[in-house]
């Protein structure tokens, strides 16, 4: 049997590849951002991409699938930012992911946030938030992972939600970390690049396919006060910190020795050495992410390449989750189950609809 997939606020498509690897079907895939959609279809040729706002998608236009994934925006829950959680737009979009769990109804459902979502001042938003999957009939659990523990070279901590349709009779069990020796680390995701890096070319546009390892480039730029605030480098037996969306904000490579730390909140590049203070190239990222070589990002201007990678679910990690889940479903249909597609849909209730949308 194909188990049919739908994802939601699909970015690159991280969480994708990882469901596929494991052998889900992507069905329907949508994704707003017009950066971002060209790399989506690329690598997902078999799959219909709708690029417009889920908020003005009908559940009805939506395909049935046994399984419905996806990360809702996250800046609302970062914190690093003004986290306003569901007193924000970008944070009440995921009453639209509830809606279209609500009419669907798949089997399973799977959303990936950032662990901002669990702090305290969250805590209402995150009570409606389970409340709502809860009455929605679903076995529901949510965890605080780090992508690291799953065969990651990064420290990335996030936050998976994760619904099983009673009828499987059985709660989602998060998989084990894995053992240390088999953790990754620096070396073993990017060793190979460190001597093939090209600087991007001026106002940080791409070199397009003329280079012989796509995307393998690197943002040029000064580095702010606050990124001097603290040691952006970690060593080649390390695994990278996080990978985030900016690219002025990405990692130093490990080629260059750790920041001097000279004052509170300050940090210097090591004198002599400064010419191995490059940021790390958007393949090294990939890399790091877990996305394979031959996984493409379109894009003109770089910093779109480092905002697809750092919004992205790394793949062995959505791999990690989704291998679990494919366990769990292939059981309950070899078991004699059986999944009925929903044909009913409710309009969100009016105060929702404004709070999403106002």
């Amino acid at each position: 049997m194909k188990f049919d997939l739908v994802s939601l606020f699909s970015g690159a498509g991280g969480l994708d590849l990882g469901f596929h690897n494991a052998g889900f079907h992507l069905k329907w895939a949508n994704e707003f951002d017009e950066t971002i959609t060209p790399t989506l279809r690329l690598n997902f040729p078999e799959t219909e991409v709708d690029d417009r706002n889920l908020g003005i998608i009908p559940s009805a236009q939506i395909p049935n699938a046994i399984g419905i994934i996806g990360g809702p925006p996250c800046q609302s829950w970062s914190e690093a930012g003004a986290g306003r959680g569901l007193g924000d737009r970008r944070g009440q979009i995921f009453l639209e992911y509830i809606r279209v769990i609500r009419d669907k109804k798949p089997l399973f459902f799977l959303a990936e946030n950032v662990s901002g979502m669990l702090s305290v001042r969250h805590k209402d938003s995150l009570d409606f938030i389970i409340e709502e999957f809860e009455k929605l009939g679903y076995h529901f659990t949510y965890k605080l992972l780090n992508a690291y523990d799953y065969g990651v070279p990064e420290d990335r901590k996030r936050v998976f939600f994760i619904g099983y349709d009673k009828k499987l009779g059985k709660k989602f069990s998060f998989p084990e970390s894995i053992v240390d020796e088999n953790k990754k680390n620096l070396k073993d995701s990017i060793w190979d690049l460190r001597k093939t890096a090209e600087p991007a070319k001026d106002k940080n546009k791409t070199h397009g396919n003329k280079l012989e390892t796509p995307n393998h480039e690197y943002m040029n730029g000064g580095f702010s006060t606050i990124y001097m605030s603290r040691n952006r480098v970690r060593s080649w037996d390390e695994p990278s910190f996080t990978i985030q969306a900016g690219g002025r904000h990405a990692p130093i490579h490990p080629d260059a020795p750790k920041m001097m730390k000279v004052g509170e909140n300050k940090q210097i590049f090591v004198k002599g050495k400064e010419s191995l203070y490059r940021r790390l190239s958007v393949r090294e990222c990939a890399r790091i992410q877990t996305f394979p070589d031959d996984f493409q990002f379109v894009y003109t201007n770089i910093s779109d390449g480092y905002k697809m990678i750092g919004n992205a679910v790394p793949v062995k990690f959505a791999e990690a989750i989704a291998n679990q889940i494919m366990t769990d479903v292939d059981g309950y249909f070899k078991q004699g189950g059986s999944f009925k597609p929903t044909e009913r849909y409710y309009p969100l209730p009016k105060q929702e609809l404004l709070l999403v949308r106002a």
